[in-house]
């Protein structure tokens, strides 16, 4: 039986082989951004109003118009493939069944176009990342043609974080096999079955206008986070030359950065550390959360991703200022347990937890979650 996400990444675990669950669980250095993400998360209290009529909660949300059933989304993640095949259009269903957002990855591994046509109905955003500035191009305008509603600029990435177990694995792209990726593999035949008539995934997004595979090189510098590093503030106007809908930028943790995207015209911010994947150092995604908030003073949207693995941090992020929150790992776990189902059933998990934790505050609302900050000490405010 599986009540938790925790028990989704038991299963996930059993099932992937160690190079692909540790690709998925990997964080920068020693893990301490990535437990810091999860601890004050923890730490954050929330204080119940009795004697409400709850009734009826609201669950949903309104972003750049368009309605959420909930206050969370499915954020990018690269190499899904990897985790299922076919494993971006899977999410990507199991997001549209429940009225939710999709991100997807620049590092995915189906064409967006195949993605957004695969769940018509859904909401998909966009995420980009910026190696080569005409291949990022053409992946904007692609994403345009598509239908996506929003870009999503990745900006915590100028050089990869030292993500050791992939090193201890190695893990690389193209994938070059070895005797202990190859023992890895057979010992899961289960995966390996449904990976053999697929072949190994590749990024299938970074590829010419005449559909001819990416070179070695940049498929390379993808999983390696090789980013251009000379993209700066002035780089979003030819952003804005080629993207007419909502940009968005994550990765922000400083309230100056904040401060800086309403400067240059930014239409959201995700307050992210990457999962603890990248700098080691970087305060939790939670902590930065209100100070990002205050500087950002209601006039764009802010969401939060980083340690979420309850109903109850989503409310968390709510009621600190999040405008809605988004999951990583724990859509990766109910991927690679059960495919669309089991991304869906860890979507209908934390609903439910968040409906009750909504109910047990007296919100009845999410725009009424932050009362549940009042009275409660050790928080973030």
């Amino acid at each position: 039986m599986r009540i938790n996400t925790e028990d989704f990444r038991r299963q996930a675990r059993k099932s992937l082989p160690r190079f692909v669950f540790d690709y998925i669980e990997g964080a920068a250095d020693d893990g301490h951004c990535l437990r810091r993400n999860l601890s004050d998360l923890a730490a954050v209290e929330l204080t119940p109003r009795i004697l409400r009529d709850t009734t009826a909660v609201d669950t949903s949300i309104e972003v750049f118009g368009r309605k959420w059933a909930l206050p969370f989304g499915i954020a990018p993640t690269g190499l899904n493939g990897l985790v299922r095949p076919r494993g971006d259009g899977l999410l990507a269903t199991a997001a549209a069944r429940n009225g939710i957002l999709f991100a997807l990855s620049t590092a995915s591994n189906m064409r967006l176009e195949d993605v957004r046509a695969g769940a018509p109905d859904g909401m998909h955003w966009m995420q980009l990342y910026v190696m080569h500035r005409d291949m990022a191009g053409q992946i904007v305008e692609r994403a345009a043609r598509s239908g996506y509603e929003a870009l999503v600029l990745t900006v915590d990435v100028p050089v990869s974080g030292n993500r050791e177990p992939d090193l201890r694995n190695g893990f690389r792209m193209p994938f070059k096999p070895t005797a202990k990726l190859a023992w890895d593999v057979v010992t899961h035949p289960r995966w390996s079955m449904r990976m053999l008539p697929n072949g190994a995934p590749d990024f299938a997004n970074l590829t010419t206008a005449g559909g001819d595979a990416g070179s070695a090189n940049v498929q390379a510098a993808l999983l390696a986070r090789a980013m251009d590093r000379s993209v700066v503030w002035d780089t979003l106007a030819w952003l804005r030359g080629l993207w007419r809908g909502p940009l968005l930028l994550k990765g922000v943790l400083h309230p100056d950065d904040a401060r800086l995207a309403l400067d240059h015209g930014v239409d959201g911010l995700i307050v992210s550390n990457h999962g603890g994947r990248q700098n080691d150092a970087s305060p939790s995604a939670i902590s930065a959360l209100p100070r990002v908030v205050a500087a950002i003073d209601g006039r764009i949207p802010v969401f939060m991703d980083g340690g979420i693995r309850r109903g109850g941090d989503i409310a968390k992020a709510l009621a600190l200022g999040a405008s809605a929150a988004f999951l990583g790992r724990p859509a990766l776990y109910g991927l690679a347990t059960d495919g669309a189902e089991g991304a869906e059933a860890v979507i209908k998990l934390l609903a439910a937890e968040l409906l009750r934790t909504m109910t047990l505050l007296g919100a009845t609302s999410v725009s009424a979650l932050p009362g549940a900050l009042e009275g409660a000490s050790g928080n973030f405010t």
